[in-house]
């Protein structure tokens, strides 16, 4: 057994693992990073570029079949999958070298195998061990299950959905959180029957019941059927299909189910407990400054408790990688990061809901204001309803911004700085935003909070 010496040793080459290596190296440091299959990660490889690749073809595909709406003689012919497939590979493909030259020309030692922890200061790949002054864990997340739902033929879960070489006629989607959304929107958009299942009240059930809402009768207009508050029972399934039951006695029918209810942590079997690491129901257990149990020892992404998203791993990564180094990082908490859900329309938000706000604060402590897309113009040119909704203390800074619509996504980059920077409309009414943009319907909200309405009542 070989032993090999870094500063720093990190599990997984995912988001979290590859912005830490690539920033630990910017400050000096020597870096192994360890990866049992492609750096990048799921969200390069089978999550969050390969699928909004899909929703873009999807989009390509509604635009063609509006287009004589706004005076474009086009005609939709279908959908060519292969040839779909054939975009999405390569853009991964192209992402994917450069992230290999950006993680080369850093000078960070890539390991390709399997790790195991094997003590505080250690990782093990095959006959070889790295030794780090400090371990970083990230080693990601995978598509859970139900008990007694296996995974399997026309079960399939995100990962099979992306490698179809079919547009299935019907599609049940178990699941209507971000990532059942999702890809009913783009099987919808490429000519399937879908039908969503959630056992909970709301489509995406953690964004703010205003915007479920919203999300709701926006798929009810584009044909997406979908199931509330029902729990899912049992499948079966034969050469040709699935039928779904649910508890309420009802069955529906179609050529797959997509199991899209959420990701665990990946952190079974590698190690860590045996490490002293303590974990939470499977995820690592962190303070606020991402320290494990052990010291010396750290956990970014997906393993640790809180939102699942690709760039909340990369802010953990280069601030694991700052504290390390001495630089006393700010600690960004996870309501002040952005969260968008790209079907169609897209759903985006960050900070309180007006529940969350009123439990926090209380009823005469919230006001919120709700500006409906269709006084904007430039929603208006692109087809486009929804609404913004914004939250704030009263007489105080805003703390929640909620968005339904389409492109409404490009727009949370702003919310995030209002709520991040504890902003008041007052504050933030004077500045201008350009028009006729999506942009400035952000800004007519927080001119009606501000007491001064414009495109509003």
């Amino acid at each position: 057994m070989t032993d090999h010496n870094f500063d720093i040793v990190i599990l997984g080459g995912g988001s979290g693992g590859y912005a830490a290596a690539i920033r630990a190296s910017e400050l000096g440091k020597s870096v192994a990073l360890i990866e049992k299959d492609k750096v990048g990660g799921t969200c390069l490889h089978r999550g969050c570029i390969p699928t909004k690749a899909l929703l873009h073809s999807a989009e390509v595909a509604d635009t063609t079949r509006s287009a004589p709406s706004v005076g474009v003689k086009t005609t939709f012919e279908g959908i060519d999958m292969p040839a779909v497939t054939a975009y999405r590979e390569g853009i991964v493909a192209k992402k994917f070298k450069g992230l290999e030259g950006l993680i080369k020309a850093r000078g960070v030692t890539v390991v390709a195998g399997e790790g195991h922890l094997t003590a505080a200061n250690s990782v093990t790949v095959g006959d070889d061990t790295y030794v780090g002054t400090d371990i970083i864990l990230a080693t990601g997340s995978y598509s859970r299950t139900l008990p007694g739902l296996e995974i399997g033929g026309r079960v399939i879960t995100s990962d099979h959905a992306l490698e179809l070489a079919e547009v299935p006629a019907r599609v049940i989607v178990l699941g209507g959180g971000v990532i059942g959304v999702e890809f009913a929107s783009v099987w919808k958009s490429f000519g399937a029957e879908v039908t969503i299942v959630e056992a909970l009240p709301h489509l995406v059930p953690n964004e703010d019941e205003a915007v479920s809402k919203t999300l709701e009768r926006a798929f009810r207009r584009r044909g997406i059927k979908y199931t509330l508050g029902v729990r899912f029972q049992w499948v079966t399934q034969g050469a040709d299909g699935v039928t779904v039951t649910l508890e309420d006695g009802s069955t529906h029918e179609a050529d797959y189910l997509l199991v899209a209810v959420g990701r665990g942590p990946a952190t079974d079997g590698l190690g860590f407990e045996a490490a002293g690491v303590a974990l939470e129901r499977g995820f690592v257990a962190v303070d606020e400054r991402l320290h494990t149990s052990v010291p010396g020892v750290w956990a970014v992404g997906d393993i640790t408790p809180g939102l699942q998203l690709a760039h909340r791993g990369f802010a953990q990564g280069i601030f694991v990688a700052e504290e390390i180094a001495g630089l006393s990082p700010i600690v960004v908490p996870d309501l002040g990061i952005p969260k968008v859900t790209y079907c169609d329309p897209e759903v985006a938000s960050v900070g309180l809901t007006e529940a969350q706000a009123i439990d926090a604060h209380g009823a005469d402590q919230v006001e919120s204001y709700n500006y409906n897309l269709a006084g904007n113009g430039k929603s208006e040119i692109i087809g486009t309803a929804g609404m913004i909704k914004v939250v704030r203390e009263k007489d105080g800074p805003v703390i929640g911004v909620h968005m339904v619509g389409a492109r409404v996504g490009e727009l949370i980059g702003e919310a995030q700085l209002v709520v991040g920077w504890d902003a008041h409309p007052e504050d933030i009414a004077p500045f201008i935003h350009a028009h006729p943009t999506q942009n400035e319907a952000l800004g007519e909200a927080f001119l009606a909070l501000a007491g001064k309405p414009l495109h509003a009542l």
